[in-house]
């Protein structure tokens, strides 16, 4: 059975100034813990969240939940000193906001190269600006030769800098992410939703995970812990797509159908893509069982 992406169906923001909100994280139900140093830091906040998220990475105690540091831009006064601190740290990723090319992406990888840093530490490339999503197969393409594991949409600032409102369904930014998706794909990178900026609006926050999931994210970015469970549920293989998806691996694996291309299930034709599709599907689920 091949091997899944490790489960990122919900991935929350924690504010580095607030150590209490990086210790909770450590018992909440996110599948990856973003402890941030950028929009959720004020200016002069900067090096107490550096030096929170530090002691917070160094001691450790999320479990199966991933740890990355989400550092401010390297063109801003902070960046620098948050790469340092990242690579001190060592978390399992780091999160590079405002990346418009390829070459910001090189100009990190070889910082953590340099630093010997361990190879299980990755980088989480933003995609927030349209210079970004225009580059985006180039920067994408770096998952070849870099750390570069994923791309995450920046919805909000991406909408500034259209200067657009965004409506419920994200008409105007559906081509976006469509092209995010498609490079992850291109590429065998991650691909990670925004966040949805309502924090009381269940309703609406399912509605816009279901619509990620359909455009074939992974997952999404939340701000708040009651954020969690919607976006591990939508994120999740649903009982109608488990039980399709083994149908579909047992009847390829009848000695009938070893060598197959095209077969019927429940009366549907069904190709052999169909079959590595249903093998990913319940690897995934098995990932999640696991853990």
């Amino acid at each position: 059975m091949p091997r899944p992406f490790p489960p990122r169906r919900s991935c929350l923001y924690m504010p580095g100034t607030n150590s209490r909100a990086l210790n909770k994280a450590r018992t909440l139900d996110a599948d990856v813990v973003i402890m941030d140093l950028e929009d959720a830091v004020a200016p002069d906040s900067k090096p107490l969240a550096r030096e929170q998220v530090m002691a917070a990475v160094t001691q450790g105690g999320y479990g199966h939940r991933e740890v990355w540091i989400r550092i401010n831009a390297l063109a801003s006064p902070w960046g620098s000193d948050d790469l340092s601190m990242a690579i001190a740290a060592q978390p399992d990723g780091i999160v590079l906001p405002k990346v418009e090319e390829a070459d910001d992406i090189q100009v990190v990888n070889e910082a953590l190269r340099s630093a010997n840093l361990h190879g299980s530490t990755q980088l989480w490339a933003m995609i927030e600006s349209p210079s970004a999503v225009l580059n985006i197969q180039s920067i994408a393409q770096q998952g070849a030769m870099t750390r570069l594991a994923g791309l995450i949409f920046g919805g909000n600032d991406l909408a500034k800098a259209l200067g657009i409102a965004v409506s419920a369904d994200r008409l105007a930014l559906q081509q976006s992410l469509s092209m995010i998706v498609l490079a992850c794909r291109a590429n065998a990178l991650t691909a990670i939703d925004g966040v949805f900026n309502q924090i009381n609006d269940a309703e609406g926050l399912e509605a816009e995970c279901v619509q990620g999931k359909a455009f074939g994210f992974d997952g999404k970015t939340a701000i708040h812990p009651n954020q969690l469970a919607i976006c591990n549920r939508c994120f999740s293989p649903s009982n109608e797509e488990l039980a399709h998806a083994q149908q579909i691996v047992a009847a390829f694996n009848q000695p009938a159908n070893a060598n197959a291309g095209v077969i019927q299930v429940n009366g549907q034709m069904v190709e052999r893509l169909h079959f590595e599709q249903a093998e990913q599907l319940l690897a995934r689920q098995q990932a999640l069982a696991e853990r």
